[in-house]
């Protein structure tokens, strides 16, 4: 799949002021400073469509942007970022868990991890709530081009475990680099494929 065109739509912390049309929808959300923005930007042929800020936390609602006329990328506020205050972080967990929870258009969320790192407790509570709450997901492993194919294998390998504790299988995943596009075609397929999948839920 090919992304043509890319347009914001709106911003905001209700859930309730989120896009009445009946349009699939795909979550990007992970830590603070995984390079969502610049995965989103790469993905849609966009240098400035998501915001990058050297600053972590700078996403702070539910962006809503409308592709290809077709379906919706939702750039949701990162998490577990400690210079976050607590009231305002209080308030991103809020509305973010009622996104997940009463967001009827969400078919997939991908969940970033920063494959720089061995498994976060964070990432693996955060994928533990989807998988408890029924919400489809999958992990997208970002940065892949910042380490050696070895150390990559490692910590990725490192994941997988981690998620095994929990989980029967180890769920889609993809390895990626905004920098060299590695993964984005992967990623812009498995959409497309589940478009073709829930077209009928949406008609």
């Amino acid at each position: 799949m090919k992304i043509n065109t890319a347009t914001f739509i709106i911003s905001n912390s209700d859930v309730s002021k989120c896009p009445a049309e009946k349009t699939p929808e795909y979550a990007f959300i992970g830590r603070s400073n995984v390079g969502k923005s610049s995965l989103i930007n790469m993905l849609t042929n966009h240098k400035k469509l998501a915001k990058i800020s050297g600053r972590p936390g700078k996403t702070q609602l539910i962006n809503h942007f409308k592709i290809n006329d077709k379906w919706f990328l939702v750039d949701l506020p990162g998490y577990g970022y400690a210079k976050v205050s607590k009231t305002i972080k209080k308030a991103f967990q809020s509305f973010i868990k009622d996104y997940f929870l009463q967001r009827e258009q969400l078919v997939c969320t991908f969940v970033l991890v920063d494959s720089r790192h061995e498994p976060q407790k964070i990432d693996l509570e955060f994928m533990e709530f989807l998988g408890e709450n029924g919400i489809p997901f999958c992990i997208i492993f970002t940065k892949a081009d910042k380490l050696g194919s070895s150390m990559l294998n490692k910590n990725i390998t490192k994941y997988k475990k981690g998620i095994l504790k929990s989980w029967e299988s180890v769920p889609t995943h993809f390895i990626t680099s905004s920098e060299s596009e590695m993964g984005k075609e992967d990623v812009l397929n498995f959409i497309g494929k589940i478009n073709i999948d829930v077209a009928d839920n949406f008609k």
